[in-house]
């Protein structure tokens, strides 16, 4: 048998995804529903998403990615979101040698951001994985100059993170992108900012809270399509191909038969 169909074989991967504020457990807006079944039709048991660490209250999910968007959590181990998140990855029938993909969407991928950060401190002599795991944060709150994001690049250099997506994978005119800040006072002043626009100087509108399909906030309306499923698997598994070859190829022909409605 060649050897690189060999290598092939062996290659594991899983692929977990934090979703953001609108999420319960089993209730999904359009594009994390559409997300999750794609990406389960493709990966089979390699994907699955994080459960039981969100609040019922949507406005209490973003509260939390507001309030943890700046730096590190001082103290992951207690904190319930971040422990539970990291039992939930190293469950039974979990593989250490397997290619961990970490990826995640608005409110959920500061929680991915403090979970990789939590991750790459205990891994650093490969407790738990024997590999460095890539993080994708869509659609996201953190901003490039926090102390939370440098300490993912720190972590991407010390060879305990692969791949970091983040530009790549917003949507050009979502004006939540970086809310996050670098203090409370600066992600509560941009929050509000994007909520109300007309009492802003710095953004306009439509309000983050117009859910309207056509003329509503980007953020909103890209929650409600299908596309947005369509364009992460493009760039997750398609272009940067982050679940290896075999996924990719998957992934490309299960796009070709979607048709978004």
């Amino acid at each position: 048998m060649d050897t690189r169909n060999i290598m092939k074989q062996e290659d594991k991967y899983k692929v977990w995804f934090f979703a953001g504020a609108e999420t319960r457990d089993n209730l999904f807006n359009t594009f994390t529903g559409s997300f999750i079944r794609l990406m389960k039709e493709i990966l089979g048991d390699d994907f699955d998403y994080i459960k039981g660490v969100f609040y019922y209250s949507n406005i209490m999910n973003v509260i939390w990615a507001l309030n943890n968007a700046q730096k590190p959590i001082s103290d992951p181990r207690s904190n319930s979101i971040t422990s539970a998140s990291l039992r939930q990855m190293i469950s039974n029938g979990y593989n250490r040698d397997s290619q961990l993909v970490i990826t995640s969407s608005s409110s959920g991928s500061i929680v991915a951001a403090q979970l990789a950060c939590y991750l790459g401190d205990e891994n650093r002599q490969g407790k738990y994985f024997s590999k460095p795991f890539h993080l994708v944060l869509g659609a996201s709150m953190l901003n490039h100059e926090s102390q939370l994001f440098r300490h993912l690049l720190q972590h991407q250099k010390d060879g305990l993170i692969g791949t970091i997506l983040h530009d790549e994978i917003q949507d050009e005119d979502d004006n939540a992108f970086g809310i996050g800040g670098v203090s409370h006072f600066e992600a509560y002043t941009n929050a509000l900012g994007i909520a109300f626009p007309f009492l802003s100087t710095r953004y306009k509108g439509p309000s983050f809270l117009n859910t309207h399909p056509e003329n509503g906030h980007t953020h909103r309306k890209r929650s409600m399509t299908v596309q947005k499923a369509l364009d992460y698997i493009d760039i997750i598994l398609i272009r940067h191909k982050l679940a290896g070859d075999h996924y990719c190829e998957k992934a490309a022909a299960r796009m070709k038969e979607v048709i978004p409605t």
